[in-house]
């Protein structure tokens, strides 16, 4: 067997309006599909929203709000992505600094969404 991406994974959350919001804010297609769920969609890949009272069959064990720790990529400038957070009035908890990204160096900015995930963005280094 050979994996090939990440199609989509799931967050649990407090609030779905809030947590669709907020990644509008940062810059996220918000999409509906199936029965009324929302999802955020980043290129080709998306992070569906399951609310703490979930209905929907299977989910992880523990689901938990504030438990992911997730990268997004972006091919704007890191220095525009900073300013960009800042005008939202969204809090940079670490960055810019250089990590290693899944095919190479990558700089990133960290912050946390409303559910207190942790959530870094960074542009692969040119």
């Amino acid at each position: 067997m050979k994996l090939t991406g990440i199609d989509h994974f799931v967050l649990t959350v407090e609030d779905v309006e809030a947590t669709c919001e907020f990644y509008e804010n940062v810059g996220a297609e918000v999409v509906t599909f199936g029965d009324d769920r929302k999802a955020l969609r980043f290129g080709e890949q998306k992070i569906n929203l399951h609310p703490i009272d979930n209905d929907v069959e299977p989910v992880a064990q523990e689901p938990t709000p504030g438990g992911g720790d997730f990268c997004l990529i972006t091919e704007t400038p890191i220095e525009d992505v900073e300013r960009h957070l800042r005008e939202q009035d969204i809090e940079i908890i670490m960055g810019p600094v250089d990590r290693t990204g899944a095919v190479g160096p990558i700089t990133s900015v960290y912050f946390r969404d409303p559910d207190g995930n942790l959530v870094e963005i960074g542009r692969y280094d040119d």
